[in-house]
């Protein structure tokens, strides 16, 4: 499975951005798929999840802001984040929700106060 994450970037505080996935070397559609994010010196934590029907799932802590979704035709994955808090910085990977894969590079999100 490889796993290419992108769109991460440095925003400010309440500001928006959407993170992409692009997964390929597995069967896209019939799988759910998460978001990750690891702050540096902490364990990575699940932020969201997605089931192959699109039933979605958040962590406590981004839910009413962060919104995962999916596009089946062009396996991808997609994580838009609003009203960014300083505590959402960290690198943001996407995975499986359970027995993830090799974890690939992620993408850096930054928020500034």
């Amino acid at each position: 499975v490889q796993l290419q994450a992108s769109g991460g970037g440095l925003v400010q505080a309440g500001e928006s951005l959407r993170l992409s996935c692009v997964v390929s070397g597995t069967f896209f559609t019939i799988r759910a798929w998460a978001w990750y994010r690891q702050a540096s010196g902490k364990q990575r934590e699940l932020v969201a999840q997605i089931t192959s029907g699109g039933g979605t799932d958040y962590a406590d802590s981004v839910k009413g802001r962060f919104t995962i979704s999916r596009d089946n035709a062009k396996n991808t994955v997609y994580l838009q984040i609003n009203s960014a808090k300083p505590e959402d910085t960290a690198v943001y990977y996407c995975n499986l929700p359970v027995r993830p894969k090799d974890w690939g590079q992620g993408t850096q999100v930054t928020v500034s106060s």
